[in-house]
């Protein structure tokens, strides 16, 4: 494996480590092919800002490091900076114009909410649920994302924590990918969620997009330096890439935005 596109910093207050060490770590264990793909910045109308993102005020920062760092190390290794940036239908295309604004050259889409996390009642998309309603609505937004055609991929798409029944589970994530398939848009197996042991991957999912043939890739999922090359993790992928006869595509094509 010579590409990792999903990676964070410690500009989101969740993750830890210089940045330039990130890169060390990856160019001393082969990736050739990097992205760093902060949570994108966002403000709401009502001034709400997550203290999960990168804040709008640190936005000049995360490109200006990264550009500098890229310009340095250029000859072991190709970097591209963007966002990994959720899906809201009312504000996306507001929100896809600020962060080309910013200077974000390719996007992946990180689902933690699909109804904006400032509207109450809002819940992050790894809190347990059995009920059917916002399974659907969850796949519906991933879906409906897909069509806009400027994700390079969907990060974590199994993330969604659902402890109903089985046939619920696998009638929307079916439909989840099928339309990966259809569309062309990959999903990610995620390492942090190998590492940590989380959730996902969830082998209910990855049946399903086994049956599908949706075309998947990696992601370390990286949030400290050690994890910006995930070799343990990496081995385990691979194993159920194999367990589930996956449609493993390799680094995938960049949607360049422009």
């Amino acid at each position: 494996m010579d590409y990792n596109y999903h990676t964070h910093t410690y500009l989101c207050r969740h993750a830890f480590g210089e940045i330039e060490e990130y890169i060390k770590r990856a160019v001393d264990n082969g990736i050739k092919y990097m992205g760093f793909s902060e949570h994108a910045p966002l403000r709401f109308p009502d001034g709400y800002e997550s203290d999960a993102r990168l804040y709008v005020a640190n936005i000049e920062k995360y490109f200006n490091t990264i550009r500098e760092l890229r310009e340095k190390y250029s000859d072991k290794i190709d970097i591209i900076i963007g966002f990994e940036m959720e899906y809201y239908t009312d504000l996306f295309d507001e929100m896809l114009e600020k962060v080309k604004g910013y200077g974000a050259e390719y996007l992946i889409l990180g689902q933690h909410y699909f109804i904006p996390e400032n509207i109450k009642g809002s819940l992050h998309t790894s809190v347990p649920d059995d009920g059917e309603e916002r399974l659907s609505g969850y796949v519906d937004s991933l879906i409906e994302a897909m069509d806009r055609g400027v994700y390079t991929y969907i990060a974590h798409p199994d993330v969604f924590r659902f402890m109903g029944s089985d046939e619920i589970y696998e009638y929307h994530m079916r439909r989840l990918c099928k339309a990966s398939a259809d569309k062309k848009v990959p999903i990610e197996m995620n390492f942090y969620g190998i590492r940590d042991n989380r959730n996902y991957p969830d082998s209910r999912f990855w049946k399903i997009a086994g049956d599908e043939k949706s075309p998947m890739t990696f992601g370390f999922d990286a949030h400290t330096v050690e994890s910006a090359y995930d070799g343990e993790s990496l081995e385990k992928a691979l194993a159920l890439v194999e367990k589930f006869n996956l449609n493993y595509i390799g680094k995938p094509s960049i949607i360049k935005l422009t």
